[in-house]
């Protein structure tokens, strides 16, 4: 089975502070490892809030733009697709195009983080196009249409991956080690009041070897909020 892996925000990502060189080796011997295991098949993180967009829509045109930084107000998501786009502002045009299909409340989209942009390598001189995450907030499948519509970017080579979350009903959630306790919770959750920082996508046989991961996954970040969530296959 497929499971979403998100780890929440904490002050120094906020911050805009870059990773320490520990944790980003640390994570990169995790996901490479698991990567020749067949286990993980996607992921990427997210720049600061500063760096987001929310939009809100009412019957499936643009209400409100709201830029970052903000604070977690109910972070739960529906669903995601990473694109490629020039700038914030097309993959802004991107996101209309969803919500004009299925009247989406909220789309948020940010850039994702390059590897450049931590230095695990020198920035090409001819970098790829940048790549933003549109997450979907809410707690309902997406429609037939905004599937044929990640199939018609997928074609244009505009969508690079896409994914829908099972209801927050079938989310474990960890929280911050500054928690008093920390141990998993089922879910259903309400809401989450955490930003979404990044994701890692996940193929095993059970959530319960997802859980496992994401113990591993936890215990190199330093403080941060994670939910394991399975996937609509």
């Amino acid at each position: 089975m497929k499971l979403i892996v998100m780890h929440k925000v904490d002050a120094k990502m906020e911050s805009g502070a870059p990773p320490s060189m520990e944790i980003v080796e640390k994570m990169g011997k995790l996901v490479g490892g698991s990567m020749r295991e067949g286990v993980f098949k996607d992921g990427a993180g997210l720049h600061r809030s500063a760096k987001r967009v929310r939009i809100r829509y009412r019957d499936g045109k643009r209400d409100v733009v709201t830029r970052g930084p903000y604070a977690g107000e109910n972070e739960t998501v529906a669903g995601f697709a990473m694109v490629k786009a020039n700038s914030i502002e097309d993959a802004m045009a991107i996101a209309d195009r969803f919500a004009s299909l299925d009247g989406e409340d909220e789309i948020e989209i940010g850039p994702v983080v390059e590897p450049w942009d931590i230095g695990v390598m020198p920035k090409p001189e001819d970098p790829p196009a940048p790549r933003f995450l549109l997450l979907r907030k809410g707690d309902e499948p997406p429609s037939e249409r905004v599937l044929a519509l990640q199939k018609e970017l997928a074609s244009a080579g505009v969508l690079i991956s896409a994914a829908s979350l099972a209801p927050m009903s079938r989310t474990s959630r960890l929280p911050p080690k500054s928690h008093a306790k920390r141990a998993w919770l089922d879910g259903p959750f309400a809401e989450s009041k955490e930003l979404i920082a990044g994701f890692s996508i996940l193929e095993v046989p059970s959530k319960e070897d997802a859980i496992a991961w994401a113990n591993r996954y936890a215990e190199i970040l330093e403080d941060n909020e994670v939910d394991v969530r399975p996937l609509v296959e």
